[in-house]
């Protein structure tokens, strides 16, 4: 293994050592790289900071539409975040239906369906609405619709967001408070307007089911929007009471269920966490995919404890000899 891992392993080839470890050692490790990942997603924000003028609501906002974007539609939801400002958003809250047509007119997305009452009022308001704001809509080219699951649609998740911005003053303030993955969950989980019960996409009913964001997309807003905002920020104004609730808030929250982190588990259960979970994404994506295993604190440390027991065996071969 020595060896291998000087040249640079597979993914994955550590678990066995991680799971050989006591809780102690192996939270040392996690600890370590954990903060890693931390740090760098705080570099991330404080980038987006400052493109937003150092407007941590505007960021805030960036971020939530980023999350929620996913794999798939990541930039698109940035675009949009860009488009459609926070504080235009805010100044239609009272309206609900308002702060739904600004966001989903602004997508484009509108174009591609056809037209029932509800989505005739939208198009009819965004109308109005990008004239007093000089909004300009994206295209629908921009966003990625194959293979996307119908509660996991752009426009359903607009309509979710457009919720949660009408029900949540002070949001930054909100999102920073929340101390349990339970917290976290009540805060996101809100219902969507009345139509989008029997609807997943405009102006195609389907039976009722109710829209609110499931636990696992709570889960993900917990780890990579509320905690990562809450050790951004309090980075930004040296606190550590919010660094710590984030970290506290990661170890509430479970441990996420992807790919890489079955993998990992395969050597036993080494994340029960989603502290422990983006640990390993950590290690990852930035150790095990660019075969950096020289600069990686697990394979270091197989490597010194493998110098050490080469050692033993030649000081005792020596012994025998005299």
């Amino acid at each position: 293994m020595y060896n291998r891992l000087k040249k640079g392993a597979s993914y994955y080839m550590c678990g066995a050592y991680l799971n050989s470890l006591d809780a102690m050692r192996r939270a040392e490790i996690y600890t370590t790289v954990g903060y890693e990942r931390l740090e760098r997603k705080n570099r991330d924000i404080i980038a987006l900071l400052e493109s937003n003028k150092k407007n941590w609501q505007q960021t805030f906002f960036a971020m939530m539409l980023r999350v929620l974007g996913g794999v798939d539609n990541k930039e698109a939801f940035t675009t949009l975040a860009a488009r459609v400002r926070y504080s235009v958003l805010v100044r239609e809250s009272s309206v609900p239906h308002n702060i739904e047509a600004l966001l989903i007119g602004a997508s484009g997305l509108l174009e591609l369906y056809k037209h029932d009452e509800y989505i005739l009022n939208l198009k009819r308001d965004f109308v109005y609405l990008s004239t007093k704001y000089a909004i300009e809509p994206m295209s629908a080219k921009e966003w990625r619709l194959s293979r996307i699951y119908p509660n996991n649609h752009p426009i359903l998740r607009l309509s979710q967001i457009a919720t949660f911005i009408s029900q949540t003053p002070n949001m930054m303030d909100r999102i920073l408070e929340c101390r349990t993955a339970k917290e976290v969950n009540n805060l996101f989980a809100v219902e969507t307007q009345p139509y989008w019960l029997t609807h997943y996409i405009p102006a195609s009913s389907s039976p009722k089911v109710n829209k609110r964001m499931g636990q696992t997309k709570t889960n993900l807003l917990g780890i990579n929007l509320v905690a990562q905002m809450q050790f951004a920020y309090g980075s930004y104004i040296s606190s550590e009471i919010l660094r710590s609730r984030a970290l506290a808030l990661l170890e509430d929250i479970p441990a996420e269920e992807n790919s890489i982190i079955k993998q990992w588990n395969s050597y036993g259960k080494l994340a029960n966490s989603a502290f422990d979970s983006q640990a390993l994404l950590q290690l990852a994506f930035e150790y095990c995919h660019d075969k950096r295993c020289e600069e990686c604190v697990v394979a270091r440390r197989i490597i010194a404890q493998q110098k050490r027991a080469e050692r033993r065996g030649e000081r005792k071969g020596e012994e025998a000899k005299r």
